[in-house]
């Protein structure tokens, strides 16, 4: 098969601005477009065609097609020459790639060799590999009919979903929207990708695939745009079979929300807040350096540690450690080799990371670096630390952003006393008037219950020490004598009456009638205790 046409290629800009909808690189249908900003200065780079609603049904419909007409989900060799070209094609390009990555995106030329750029590619070869290695039909045991008993064979074949809505999001805009488009297509789908707001990366893959391949029209599809109800057609129309999203937990729950009445499947990555864990016992060379990943891309990026639950035994010593290296960490023009954190990517997050760094202060959290938004061109925020961060802490969300977070806690997991914490804090904000600095990183919030006595664990497995402790305890709760809540003389606290409510500690609840000791009848002597 050979390349379908796409028409003249576009020698007004070295970034394709077009869509890419069944095989044909074209213009909005309303000629509409919307601006791609450079997150470091704030210019505008270009624009790119804004599709609006006919566009998206268009693509659509060629998804459905394609996946129902062409051989693309049977002809597993067929999807695996035309997959080769591709990546072909698309390391032929990489330095092009680099460079809109760092200019839209504003991703630090270091990460473009790992996470933004090579890894993306290697992981699309990896899954070409394994089409011929995919267990796509295989035979399990055979079994007998209970009812006639004949013998049954069974057999477990695997098949493509359909049409896949591939949407990513703008922090890693190439390697998310890559790995998608691998495991879709590499399995037999047709894909519908709907990029962010930094698209050049993805129209250049739609122009790759129409003038570089084989993959017959209609199988990938490249629709950017900026209004929400065009995108929303993607989870409300009956062709889609599957939503595939990385992004915002919201957007996750709106998904799930217009997507249930058609039953699409969804393959959801939602935002998170990610934790560092650093014990008493850790090699604190190692770790503090390992903990400024946080900052990689000034915290943009749902899997970076932006919180660190230290031991309390080192806690001062990370806080000193990370104060100094977030306050040497190279940060500014993406440009340079030497450059970990860029800008954040718009006006938009720029203000919303300030304003959790405002919230920050206000609840208290000591700010130990950074935590400024210097005056220049471009969408820029400190490298930020923030630490002694209380649990219930607003700043404790994923803000995608330079603040970090760092609690202390022993290794059962407890953290410190509130009010050690609480001294802490008015210390330094005497010794500090008040004042703050930031880096990008933060210490984690204190639970309320902190102070809760923990439960004992229940033990399981085959008998041994811990088991003759249970049984232990058990009968010494047996002797106390019968009506008594669970283990109340270990655990006082947890001795409830019979209408649930908790008694006193110490408190016994009172035994049950049956094991009441009878009043001697009038007239009667009571009843003499039995001989021993």
């Amino acid at each position: 098969m050979s390349p379908t046409p796409s028409g003249p290629p576009s020698t007004a800009s070295p970034h394709e601005e077009r869509l890419l909808i069944d095989g044909k690189l074209r213009s909005a249908a309303g000629s509409g477009t919307f601006e791609v900003l450079n997150p470091a200065d704030g210019t505008v780079l270009g624009k790119v065609a804004d599709a609006g609603r006919e566009d998206m049904l268009d693509a659509i419909g060629a998804a459905r097609h394609a996946f129902e007409e062409t051989d693309w989900a049977v002809d597993r060799q067929f999807r695996k020459r035309a997959l080769t070209q591709l990546l072909d094609a698309l390391v032929e390009e990489k330095d092009e790639l680099r460079e809109e990555l760092i200019a839209e995106a504003g991703a630090p030329r270091m990460l473009t060799h790992g996470a933004q750029l090579e890894e993306p590619l290697q992981k699309f070869r990896w899954h070409i590999e394994h089409i011929d290695r995919f267990a796509w039909v295989r035979r399990l045991d055979d079994a007998v009919n209970r009812f006639t008993d004949e013998p049954s064979e069974r057999w477990v074949v695997k098949e493509p979903i359909g049409v896949v809505a591939a949407i990513t999001p703008w922090n890693f805009p190439f390697g998310l929207l890559l790995v998608k488009l691998a495991g879709a297509l590499a399995t037999g789908n047709t894909v519908v990708a709907k990029p962010p707001e930094t698209p050049w990366n993805a129209t250049r893959i739609g122009r790759l695939i129409a003038e570089r391949t084989d993959i017959p029209a209609g199988v990938v599809n490249v629709v950017p745009t900026s209004s929400l109800d065009t995108a929303e057609l993607l989870l409300t129309d009956p062709r889609v079979d599957m939503v595939s999203f990385t992004g915002s937990t919201a957007t996750g729950q709106r998904i799930l929300e217009l997507a249930a009445p058609t039953f699409k499947r969804t393959m959801l990555e939602l935002g998170g807040k990610s934790a560092s864990i650093i014990l008493d016992d850790a090699d604190l060379r190692q770790a503090i350096p390992q903990a400024l990943g946080a900052l990689a891309h000034s915290g943009q990026g749902c899997a970076l540690p932006t919180r660190l639950l230290v031991h309390r035994k080192v806690y001062d010593h990370v806080v000193a450690g990370l104060s100094q290296a977030f306050q040497q960490v190279p940060w500014g023009d993406p440009q340079d080799q030497g450059t970990l954190a860029g800008p954040v990517i718009s006006a938009r997050q720029r203000d919303r990371v300030a304003d959790y760094i405002r919230i920050g202060r206000e609840e208290g959290a000591r700010l130990a670096v950074g935590g400024g938004v210097p005056d220049r061109a471009g969408f820029w925020v400190e490298p930020t630390l923030f630490v002694d961060v209380d649990n219930d802490s607003t700043t404790q969300r994923d803000t995608h952003g330079p603040p970090g977070r760092v609690d202390a806690v022993c290794r059962d997991g407890r953290r410190r006393d509130t009010a050690e914490l609480r001294t802490r804090r008015a210390e330094h904000r005497a010794a500090e008037g008040h004042r703050g600095g930031e880096l990008h990183g933060d210490v984690l919030p204190l639970p309320r219950r902190h102070d809760r006595r923990r439960r004992p664990r229940r033990r399981s497995g085959p008998p041994g020490r811990g088991r003759d402790r249970e049984r232990s305890r058990l009968r010494r709760a047996v002797r106390r004598g019968p009506g008594l809540a669970g283990t109340a003389g270990d655990h006082p606290r947890r001795v409830r009456g019979r209408d649930g409510t908790r008694l006193p500690a110490g408190c016994r609840r009172s035994p049950s009638r049956r094991h009441r000791r009878r009043p001697p009848r009038t007239g009667q002597p009571a009843q003499q205790p039995r001989p021993a």
